[in-house]
């Protein structure tokens, strides 16, 4: 019988993510009412915002029907519309947790929220029992599935009624045991730009977890929604986007603002609608030039975006799409420097040839380097920061490009002298093509992503180390 009269509230479980709802329920003389799911409420408490997309209900005719262990790879609720039932919740899930038990009783006043993978099977206790589920994806044959068997001996489950007295599927029956058990794998991370600075590093730091797929930017067109939707999105549980439209001067011509916004924009738009509809964490990667750099003061994450460039209209105009998936970290950076050809290996290759270059000297900001930037995305997953936006550059004091280039000649066993420091528009006066503007200040505060417990790395002890590989 319901039990009238609770608060709202939740009963945490044995079994990670697995949490029961104390459900109120009010009673009269023609019979009763509840809220058996709402969002706003339950979400509050601490359930995920696990969006719901079917409604099913099982009708159990007799006492001590009994269904189950099924694990599929997506979320359920569960609760009961009439009669009573004795629940049984297996972790079938790939990691530390697989073959946690977790047993309690529901009638209407009481409902669980089962995780992705966690197994799930009931006995009914009353006749004319109606136990119903939302689930936050559609049935599908490609899906991964485990099913547990009702009588393992590991899980030991104490059935109230045995199970040789009840009606149970030949299929249920058949279920392997727990030690033949098939876990559901973790939901996957895909990396999209696998081919660039940010994306080699992530491969390195990744290395070869499973559970993580690289993709090049050709393999994944953004800009063709019925392409990038034939994934099976509800498999992946993050995506981390390095893949941008980088080139800053080239973005102010007609073909380069038009690739520009098509990468940087129309397809960011599309991977923001996947992750928002599969509940997905998106994280991407954002730049100092959605700044003007005309502050006074290191830029923090709620300063107002001013772009100065196509290029960084098309970061904030990205920025702000990403903002509105509800699970998501955009991770703002600087002067970013990785494998291949950057700012360092030239000055590097202009000393060894003997080059007196001029640098510009009225542009500030600190080095990141590529590893640093995917060591910081991957601790803000470990660590499930808050959602949002976070500054992430090189530590240590600020400097001037030609500062950098200096140094590179010291470290590589030449004359920093032989750098001359010039202003922007000195070092870009003759230039024949388009020229892009840049922010003077491009110092970022590193505050909040210090706060969840990372340490940049210092630029400097950076770029020295950088140069000894």
């Amino acid at each position: 019988m319901a039990e009238f009269g609770k608060q709202l509230s939740v009963v945490e479980t044995t079994i990670p993510g697995l949490v029961v709802f104390e459900l109120p329920v009010h009673g009269d003389s023609r019979g009763w009412f509840k809220e058996n799911w709402q969002r706003e409420k339950m979400t509050a408490l601490g359930l995920p915002d696990f969006g719901p997309v079917q409604n099913n209900i099982s009708f159990n005719d007799a006492a001590g029907t009994t269904r189950g262990i099924h694990a599929e790879p997506w979320d359920k609720w569960v609760s009961v519309a009439t009669g009573r039932i004795f629940g049984a919740w297996v972790d079938l899930r790939e990691g530390p947790s697989f073959g946690a038990v977790f047993t309690t009783e529901l009638d209407p006043s009481r409902a669980i929220f089962v995780p992705r993978g966690v197994g799930n099977s009931y006995q009914t206790l009353a006749p004319d029992t109606a136990y119903t589920y939302l689930v936050n994806d559609h049935w599908s044959p490609d899906a991964a599935y485990s099913f547990l068997n009702l009588a393992d001996e590991t899980a030991a489950i104490a059935w109230p009624i045995p199970l040789s007295d009840v009606e149970i599927s030949p299929k249920d029956l058949a279920h392997p045991r727990l030690a033949d058990v098939t876990p559901i794998p973790r939901r996957k991370t895909l990396v999209i730009g696998a081919g660039g600075q940010l994306g080699a590093a992530l491969r390195s730091g990744y290395g070869e977890d499973p559970a993580v797929e690289f993709a090049m930017r050709a393999d994944l067109d953004l800009t063709d929604p019925d392409a990038a939707a034939s994934r099976r999105w509800r498999d992946y549980g993050t995506i981390v986007n390095a893949a941008a439209y980088t080139a800053v001067d080239t973005a102010e011509t007609a073909d380069g603002r038009r690739a520009a916004w098509a990468s940087n924009v129309s397809g960011l738009a599309t991977l923001a609608g996947i992750a928002a509809a599969n509940g997905i964490t998106l994280v991407h990667v954002s730049s100092d030039y959605v700044f003007d750099g005309s502050l006074e003061r290191p830029y923090r994450e709620d300063d107002a975006v001013c772009p100065l460039g196509v290029y960084g209209q098309t970061k904030a105009a990205g920025d702000a799409i990403v903002a509105t998936v509800p699970r998501h970290y955009i991770v703002r950076t600087s002067w970013v420097i990785g494998e291949g050809k950057n700012f360092v290996r030239t000055m590097a290759s202009l000393a060894e040839r003997g080059v007196d270059p001029r640098v510009v000297d009225d542009q500030t900001g600190r080095l990141t380097f590529t590893e640093d930037i995917a060591r910081g995305i991957r601790h803000l997953l470990d660590v499930d920061a808050p959602y949002g936006t976070y500054n992430l550059t090189g530590a240590g004091e600020p400097t001037t490009w030609a500062d950098i280039a200096r140094r590179v000649y010291e470290l590589t066993g030449h004359d920093a002298e032989r750098v001359t420091g010039v202003s922007t528009e000195e070092y870009f006066a003759g230039a024949t093509g388009p020229v892009a503007p840049r922010p003077t200040n491009s110092v970022l505060d590193l505050g909040r992503i210090e706060d969840t417990g990372f340490a940049p790395a210092d630029a400097a002890a950076s770029l020295e180390s950088y140069l000894r590989v």
